[in-house]
C-alpha cells in the first residue's frame, strides 16, 4: 500500500507539472523527485519483503494494509510539507518579501 499510495502521489504530480507553465517558480520538480524517490525507496523494500516471504507477500492482513496506507499518507503529507518550506523560503512569487516590507 505504501508503493501504491507514492506512485499514485508522483503520477499526480508528474501530471501537474507537466501541464503547468509555472513549474519551475512553484519547484514542480522537486515535489515530483521527493515522490519518486519515495516511490523507488517502497519498490526496493517491496522487492526484498517478497524474496523474504515468497508468496505471503501476495496476502497481507487488513490490519497491516491499513498500517501501510497510513503510512503512505505519511510519506506524502512529510514530502508536502518539506515543499512548502522549500516554496515559503523560495518565495517565487514575493508574497512573504511584501508582507515584511509592508510592516516595516
Amino acid at each position: 500500500m505504501t508503493l501504491l499510495v507514492t506512485v499514485f502521489a508522483a503520477l499526480i504530480t508528474t501530471i501537474i507539472w507537466y501541464k503547468s507553465a509555472n513549474r519551475s517558480e512553484m519547484k514542480l520538480g522537486t515535489l515530483c523527485l521527493m515522490f519518486w524517490s519515495a516511490s523507488l525507496m517502497w519498490l526496493v523494500d517491496a522487492i526484498f519483503e517478497y524474496a523474504e516471504l515468497g508468496a505471503e507477500f501476495f496476502t497481507p492482513a487488513v490490519a497491516d494494509m491499513l498500517n501501510d496506507f497510513y503510512l503512505g499518507l505519511s510519506v506524502v503529507a512529510f514530502a508536502m510539507i518539506i515543499w512548502l518550506v522549500i516554496l515559503l523560503l523560495k518565495d517565487p512569487k514575493g508574497v512573504i518579501r511584501g508582507m515584511l516590507v509592508k510592516k516595516n
